[in-house]
């Protein structure tokens, strides 16, 4: 039997996920992280991108904003802006969402307006993402 650890995933409004799992991979601003039961305590940044959640053998994806996480003796806290199922997800809606982007990076900006750009892109190529696996 997998070793489990505790796994919430909090946003602003609600609590999106609470429970034992075995493994949670997600974006770090240097690539994927996976954390599993036992893992060292740290605390890092999280991109914008999918969270995978394996319970029961099973993995589950869901799309997050940016964020950070908490890694302890516990078990796991992930803080983002926003997270979404899959069945969540207009994929006409992300479509459009990430033309606006690409047009607004197209555009003279400050830095501040091209963070801002680069963070909506990014938000939604993931929601396409995960829009395709789902069809």
């Amino acid at each position: 039997m997998p070793k489990l650890f505790n796994l919430s995933i909090l946003t602003p409004e609600h609590e999106f996920f609470r429970g034992d799992v075995e493994a949670v991979t997600l974006a770090a601003p240097d690539g994927l992280i996976t954390i599993l039961a036992g893992h060292t305590p740290f605390i890092m940044t999280v991109s914008a991108g999918t969270i995978q959640i394996k319970k029961n053998g099973v993995w589950e994806e869901s799309v997050n904003t940016e964020g950070f996480m908490e890694v302890n003796k516990h078990g796991v806290m992930i803080f983002v802006q926003a997270c979404e199922h899959p069945y969540e997800i207009d994929a006409r809606r992300a479509e459009e969402a990430r033309r606006r982007a690409e047009e607004q990076l197209r555009q003279k900006q400050s830095l501040s307006e091209y963070k801002q750009s680069k963070l909506a892109l990014a938000r939604a190529m993931a929601r396409l993402k995960v829009t395709k696996k789902k069809s």
